[in-house]
């Protein structure tokens, strides 16, 4: 075992291994797989600007440093994190210095572009026109909300994957088939628990076997199982951005998940959520919004649930109130669904905002005054309750010009199928009212 417990490498073990070639990349293949666009551009040798947009790990800069390698090109890095106008400034005189010195072109990368303000980005702009240099950015941020306009419009945007599991034992298989790891070997249940600790972060997956390395060195363990991991390892969480894509993304999976009636899902959402560190009280919040919005008069009881989920996780805190979101969860999920007082509400709210101010008929005003009264205020309005099925038949309760509107229409689903039975009955009072007047 003495391989095994030989001297650590200088570098990190995901510097040291950071591929020098296409060939060498473990996924992204829908990129630069054999006549996919970066692979492509590398053979035609005609670099382009582009934002690189995927999570961490993935290999935006290990792709910046190939393709600039690829182009024979200058390469300068800069962090949006650590960088300002100084920096910027400084890449473009190198930039410049480069080509006069021996007419090579510049790759200029930027890391967590989304980071720099307007008129940071605003700066790169003259150089990208001229061809100074070739931008390429990498963000793990939208880049239609994070990148100004006019960057966006000179570069192209390249999505990049998180590796999935096959990929992550695809790294495993040649970094202990080099001999990188020495003899250290492991079993499926640790290969699996280090795939899902990774989380699909090439990264992290290679800081994850570092650790593990460095923790058999001292413990002089050759073979790694599931349980030598639980106790050598800290992991971090899911890979979760409480203010970013996969916030909304998952919030947006969660929502669906319920709408589509699929427990399971709402489950599985809610909890990665919970896991990733999202507050349980705007999940509680949801909740409620979901209840009101795709369930409705359907299942009434569907928005008491939700209010009283949220109400428990007020009184007993994480864990133990997380439960009672769980099973609120599940409830919306298979309770009917209906959107129709949703969207009654949506037309009702948009006609008015673009119609005119009309007036109250003049038979539903209030007249608690005289003159109220000798102005007609509240003549000839029916008492419902005096009326056969304690409904005024006939009566009007729109301004003119509005009585044929039906805004909400129940679904046949849940409580609102009686619903729908009972406004077919009183629409037909209505029309046999209407009748009559006319004869």
């Amino acid at each position: 075992m003495s391989d095994l417990f030989a001297a650590e490498p200088k570098k990190p073990l995901a510097e040291a291994l950071r591929p020098t070639t296409l060939d060498e990349v473990i996924g992204q293949q829908h990129l630069i797989g054999p006549g996919k666009p970066l692979r492509l551009a590398v053979e035609a040798k005609t670099p382009h600007s582009m934002i690189l947009w995927g999570p961490p790990g993935v290999g935006k800069t290990t792709l910046a440093r190939i393709l600039a390698n690829s182009f024979d090109a200058e390469f300068i890095p800069l962090s949006a994190v650590l960088s300002g106008v100084k920096d910027i400034r400084e890449a473009v005189e190198r930039a410049h210095a480069a080509l006069m010195r021996d007419g090579r072109p510049t790759i200029l990368f930027v890391d967590e572009v989304h980071r720099f303000n307007k008129s940071q980005q605003d700066a790169f702009l003259p150089y990208v026109e001229s061809g100074l240099f070739t931008f390429i950015g990498a963000t793990t941020e939208n880049p239609s909300f994070e990148v100004n306009s006019a960057l966006l419009s000179r570069a192209q945007v390249y999505v990049l994957n998180a590796l999935s599991d096959d990929e992550l034992k695809q790294l495993l298989a040649r970094i202990t088939s080099g001999g990188t790891l020495g003899t250290l070997e492991f079993d499926d249940a640790a290969v699996d628990t280090l795939i899902g600790y990774a989380d699909g972060d090439a990264r992290r997956f290679l800081n994850l076997l570092e650790q593990t390395r460095t923790a058999a060195l001292a413990r002089k363990v050759g073979r790694i199982d599931a349980a030598f991991l639980g106790e050598v390892l800290t992991v971090n969480a899911r890979r979760f951005d409480k203010g970013g894509d996969a916030f909304y993304d998952q919030i947006s999976a969660l929502h669906k998940s319920v709408r589509g009636s699929n427990p399971d899902g709402a489950l599985y959402w809610l909890t990665r959520m919970l896991d990733g560190g999202a507050d349980p009280r705007y999940l509680a919040r949801r909740l409620i919004r979901m209840a009101w919005e795709d369930i409705g008069l359907a299942d009434p009881r569907a928005a008491r649930v939700a209010l009283d989920a949220a109400d428990t996780y007020e009184r007993l805190g994480s864990p133990e109130g997380e439960l009672a979101l769980g099973q609120a969860a599940i409830y919306l999920a298979i309770a009917a669904k209906s959107n129709a007082g949703y969207k009654a509400y949506n037309q009702a709210r948009a006609f008015v905002a673009q119609d005119k101010s009309r007036p109250v008929p003049v038979h539903l005003r209030n007249a608690p005054t005289k003159l109220m009264k000798e102005l007609g205020y509240g003549h000839d309005y029916r008492y419902a309750h005096d009326e056969p099925h304690a409904y005024a038949a006939g009566e009007t309760y729109l301004p003119d010009g509005l009585e044929d509107i039906h805004w909400y229409e129940p679904v046949p689903r849940g409580l609102e199928s009686k619903i729908a039975e009972k406004l077919a009955f009183l629409r037909e009072l209505d029309a046999a009212a209407n009748d009559n007047q006319h004869d």
